[in-house]
């Protein structure tokens, strides 16, 4: 099959379309940086540059396709723009989607959303894949969209390093022994090419998670990881976080929407629809991740 695959060479694209390639698909691989052309190339893709906000080249790329994976992807360094409405930005990248899906023709998606979809208001920042959803929703039901709604990366684990070194502590605005869901970017590129195989009709919601694991036994696992065995996850106020974050430089908005999003994990809201849609849990553990986390840890 023919697939265009958004998200450049990132966490979950990249292996993607490694996998994609590895089943025989033809795979076009969609970057804002041409400096990804070779290493695209390189593993067999085609590469296609240009934006998410050019409705006209995300059609040309679209034209022929059998299957799109779409993900909103903004830059890393976007949190602490003081000059980008984070939501709003995923919502028209949402949009240019939506407009190039129908230009294009082109009948099949997977759309990565995310834990919170499911939720109007009280997730935080994940409100944009609430609103991103119910943008996809509106193409006309010949289209058929598989919604892909992962839980917490387990990358974003990477943010704990900075407390780790300075206090030995994990802090958040949550915690304690309650198991949460946490995912691995390869589960999820493995669940993304299954989908693309099976088929398609109407519109389909998946979650995908690796293990469901307390704070606690987090700060454990990382800990012997990182031969800090008395490491430690403290629970803050939501003020505290707040100001944290802020003084972090984190945009102030962004950061409100980063303490919601916490607050709603806390008491289990987040995790209603998720926890009545369970899905079978990934291969990739936080005790494997824990060996990737050590090393970035030694060498931040």
């Amino acid at each position: 099959m023919k697939i265009i695959v958004t998200g450049s060479l990132g966490n979950i694209s990249k292996p993607l379309t490694k996998e994609l390639i590895g089943k025989g698909h033809d795979v076009t691989v969609i970057s804002s940086k041409p400096e990804r052309q070779s290493e695209i190339e390189s593993l067999g893709a085609k590469a296609a540059i240009g934006t998410m906000e050019d409705t006209v080249f995300l059609t040309e790329t679209f034209k022929g396709a059998d299957v799109i994976y779409a993900m909103e992807a903004l830059n890393a360094g976007v949190f602490f723009n003081h000059d980008i409405d984070f939501i709003q930005a995923n919502i028209q990248i949402a949009k240019n989607y939506k407009e190039a899906i129908q230009r294009s023709g082109v009948k099949n998606i997977i759309h990565l959303s995310s834990i919170g979809a499911h939720m109007e208001n009280g997730n935080g920042i994940l409100k944009f894949h609430h609103e991103a959803e119910k943008v996809f929703n509106e193409l006309p039901g010949d289209i058929s969209i598989k919604f892909m709604r992962p839980v917490g990366f387990y990358y974003n684990m990477f943010s704990f390093i900075p407390t780790i070194k300075s206090q030995n502590l994990i802090i958040q605005n949550y915690g304690g022994n309650d198991k949460e869901p946490w995912v691995s970017p390869f589960d999820i590129a493995s669940a993304i090419a299954e989908e693309v195989e099976k088929p398609f009709s109407g519109r389909e919601i998946r979650y995908i998670a690796s293990e469901e694991i307390s704070p606690n036994e987090i700060a454990a696992t990382l800990g012997e990881a990182i031969r800090k065995p008395d490491l430690e996850w403290l629970e803050i106020p939501d003020e505290d976080l707040l100001g944290n974050l802020i003084k972090a430089g984190m945009n102030p908005e962004t950061a409100k929407g980063f303490v919601e999003m916490n607050t709603a994990r806390r008491g289990s809201i987040l995790y209603e629809d998720y926890n009545r849609n369970k899905p079978v849990l990934g291969k990739t553990k936080v005790k494997e991740f824990a060996k990737e986390f050590a090393k970035v840890y030694v060498n931040s």
